[in-house]
């Protein structure tokens, strides 16, 4: 790796993140194609489900602009398809223009690729070059939902909340709005963009009439919204079930009316009951995998959030602290009480940014370092 690969991956990485709510549930690629004496010929990002890819957008930038690309080097994120899929193999189109060199920042989990689109380049005489553990970790993390769908056959889960410094979320008597800025807000339906579901729970369902949908920042795609309702509680009338945007409630109710009256206003109900009688929360999340959802965003009340803690299946947490003391009131999550300090679930702050008058802080509960070398030390190609 040189410092220009470095410096043309970042480019890269940048146009795969323009990608977000735009490829679901394809991973988001960007490609940077330069000429043999070292000019930007051409830059692509995949483009939505049955698109064409960022390879091939790039390739057909710089055939627009009049160059050729024989003797290129082209720099892609993540490792050019092998698969006849929707569209065709992308290590074929590469092939095909005769490029010189491949640089790719991180190998595809995907069975059907999975180093084979890196050996078919190879096979045709292409040099291929492997980028070094920290842009394959940026690569990763841009498609942290799609590596894990691959590989762990759930999606990725980040839990998003809005409180005071004291915790709060909302007061006593359900006062929530608003507790951080429009800042805030419109920070958070960037992530909401960035998903391709949102989970929340009836209660906050029943309490805020939320819409649950994309509308403070341009998407292309709206994300699946997703609603545990253990007792098919939630009304005809609920905002959420109005345009743009397809449903999906999880229940253990077998109430045929009730259900009757969801599905006649577009919402798709699936009986996901568990020993308890509430919804089975890992069969859900496996059955969104198989769905095709990478991410999922959840913004739900503090019973839903602690059940998913409780439950280990919470991946990532996407805090926004408001400057502001509120005492008394609903927590982020519902937890068991502890008896020892040593016992309580242990985060790993990975960001911490200044948004608007709020801060907004990432933390990781699970970090995918160790799946992921253990299947980069297994399938991924030298």
């Amino acid at each position: 790796m040189t410092p220009l690969d470095r410096e043309r991956l970042g480019e890269a990485l940048a146009l795969a993140e323009s990608a977000f709510g735009v490829t679901e549930p394809n991973p988001r690629v960007g490609c940077v194609i330069a000429s043999a004496d070292g000019r930007v010929i051409g830059r692509g990002a995949t483009q939505q489900a049955g698109g064409p890819h960022a390879e091939v957008m790039a390739l057909r930038d710089a055939a627009r602009q009049g160059h050729a690309v024989e003797g290129a080097t082209v720099w892609v994120t993540l490792e050019p398809c092998a698969h006849h899929g929707r569209t065709p193999p992308c290590c074929d189109a590469l092939v095909d223009a005769r490029v010189a060199r491949v640089v790719v920042a991180a190998t595809d989990p995907f069975p059907k690729v999975a180093g084979a689109g890196i050996a078919r380049l190879r096979a045709a005489g292409i040099a291929v070059d492997l980028a070094d553990d920290d842009l394959a970790r940026a690569a990763q993390d841009v498609n942290i939902g799609f590596f894990s769908r691959v590989l762990r056959r759930r999606p990725w889960v980040r839990l998003k909340a809005a409180a005071s410094l004291d915790g709060v979320t909302a007061l006593a008597n359900g006062q929530s709005q608003w507790i951080t800025g429009a800042a805030a807000r419109t920070d958070g339906h960037a992530w909401r963009r960035r998903a391709s579901a949102v989970l929340s729970g009836i209660g906050t369902v029943l309490a805020d009439d939320p819409r649950l949908d994309v509308r403070l920042v341009p998407s292309m795609l709206q994300p699946l919204r997703v609603i545990v309702d253990s007792r098919l509680r939630l009304p005809a009338t609920a905002r959420l079930l109005e345009p743009p945007g397809r449903v999906l409630l999880a229940t253990a109710s077998a109430d045929q009316t009730a259900r009757a009256a969801l599905v006649a206003r577009g919402a798709e109900v699936v009986v996901l009951a568990g020993r308890d009688g509430q919804v089975d929360l890992p069969v859900l999340l496996g059955g969104l995998a198989e769905r095709g959802v990478n991410e999922l965003h959840v913004e739900a009340g503090a019973t839903l959030n602690g059940a998913l803690l409780a439950a280990g299946l919470v991946d990532e947490l996407l805090l926004y602290m408001a400057p502001q003391l509120l005492g008394s009131g609903r927590p982020i999550a519902r937890l068991a009480p502890l008896q020892r300090l040593a016992d309580g679930l242990r985060l790993q702050i990975t960001e911490t940014a200044r948004i608007g008058e709020d801060l907004r802080i990432r933390a990781r509960l699970h970090d995918p370092a160790a799946w992921l070398a253990d299947w980069r030390a297994v399938e991924a190609p030298k």
